[in-house]
């Protein structure tokens, strides 16, 4: 690894149309951010900052542990770019770059974010994207040298606006995991990854 990599992971959101906040689910032994945090500490080597919102004392309880440093988003109704930038000013200025994981997606194989970091060393590119076929998903690595871009960003648009800007700067990388496609948002896809998993 050539840089400091941080994980961010953005637990904010107000999991509206699950009608109750998603990330404190279970999800097989653990909860829904339970597993998002424990794969992000396995690919980051604990460096992991967790981006707060609704319902924000129960996550942080759900998932407290001295090695995550946590930061609460009082803006996160104005949509998940908000979040990412709160992530991004927490990141100490040693990281080098950050690995951007939804909260959402505990399915996401333990492999797909080592490979992202390799791909990191291996292209030297400042954004990282996994791929399946030929579909942009996450979790996203981005080099911190973006830092006041991302800040600079439309809301509406979101990170995509980043990558249509600095395309030249962008590997897409195709991974076999059809996962990173994929995050619960409704009651059916929690059941679904429950069902895919057993």
């Amino acid at each position: 690894m050539k840089t400091a990599v941080w994980a961010i992971i953005l637990a904010a959101g107000k999991s509206t149309r699950m009608q109750k906040q998603k990330l404190l689910l279970p999800y097989h032994s653990e909860t829904i951010i339970g597993k998002v945090v424990k794969t992000a500490m396995h690919a980051v080597n604990h460096d992991v900052v967790v981006v707060l919102g609704s319902h924000s004392e129960e996550v942080r309880r759900q998932i407290n542990n001295p090695k995550l440093t946590f930061i609460v988003n009082s803006n996160y109704e104005t949509g998940m770019l908000s979040s990412v930038i709160c992530g991004f000013n927490a990141l100490p200025e040693s990281a080098g770059a950050a690995m951007l994981f939804l909260g959402d997606q505990p399915q996401i194989p333990e492999f797909v974010p080592l490979q992202l970091i390799a791909a990191s060393d291996n292209t030297e590119k400042g954004i990282i994207i996994p791929a399946f076929s030929g579909k942009r998903g996450h979790p996203v690595f981005i080099e911190t040298k973006y830092k006041q871009e991302i800040e600079n960003l439309n809301p509406a648009i979101g990170l995509k606006g980043l990558m249509e800007k600095f395309s030249n700067d962008v590997f897409e990388m195709e991974c076999q995991a059809p996962e990173v496609l994929r995050d619960i948002d409704t009651p059916g896809d929690y059941q679904y990854e429950i069902n895919k998993n057993k």
